[in-house]
């Protein structure tokens, strides 16, 4: 049997101009799951990102001396998420005034607690037309497309030799599709997954003779209290 090891990136700075880096906390997160891989024996055979920046550099900051050299694999970027807000949410506003309010809320920082809950209830209700195709732009990947990359990385994946261990920096959507393909979960369980996803967590799966198990879903306990964050 094979194990695969699907960790989200480290914080990132969805409310900066440039959303694609990693904050010091993202940093902070990224190092502690290369010690916590290292403390846990874990000595992956293939390591593998995204093509984000904010995955590869996850994936550098946790890197151990030991690690096989990581490789870079498009399949396993987010969904354009920058997308859906710049041209998915205005079809919506123009449907939906509220929605316009709740941006306001979330562009303001001095909004304070109530950002983060403004935002939630905004990308959710986009991605939500995103998923069912009632929301599209030629410039944006349509789900479709996006599960169907998802779906082939995993069918590569599941291919490597009996008794690897697969270490993949990723993102929340990518690791929710995984999870509800793996479970035969509807599509919109991997979004309602995706909301869960918490930066630095480990999802764990199992894998051999063309089957995959899921074994936990992130996890966080190799994250001091200080460390924990979920956007």
């Amino acid at each position: 049997m094979s194990e695969l090891i699907l960790v989200r990136h480290g914080q990132a700075t969805p409310f900066d101009t440039d959303t694609d880096r990693l904050s010091p906390l993202g940093e902070a997160q990224a190092r502690a799951v290369g010690e916590a891989l290292l403390t846990q024996g874990v000595t992956p055979s293939a390591v593998i990102h995204g093509t984000l920046v904010r995955q590869r550099r996850t994936a550098e900051l946790a890197a151990c001396p030991d690690w096989p050299e990581a490789t870079s694999d498009p399949r396993l970027a987010e969904y354009d998420g920058d997308g859906l807000v710049r041209l998915l949410a205005p079809q919506l506003e123009s449907r939906e005034t509220a929605l316009a309010s709740l941006r306001q809320t979330f562009r303001d920082p001095a909004t304070g607690v109530e950002r983060n809950r403004a935002i939630q209830t905004y990308l959710e209700a986009v991605a939500k037309g995103w998923q069912a195709g009632s929301l599209t732009h030629p410039d944006v990947e349509p789900w479709t497309a996006f599960q169907a990359r998802v779906q082939a990385a995993l069918d590569d994946l599941m291919c490597l030799p009996s008794g690897s261990t697969a270490l993949v920096f990723t993102s929340g959507g990518v690791i929710g599709t995984v999870v509800a393909l793996v479970l035969g979960a509807p599509d919109t369980a991997a979004l309602a997954l995706n909301w869960r996803v918490k930066n630095g967590s480990m999802t764990r799966l199992t894998f051999g003779g063309g089957r995959i198990s899921l074994d936990s879903f992130n996890e966080i306990h190799h994250l001091p209290l200080a460390l924990r964050s979920w956007r």
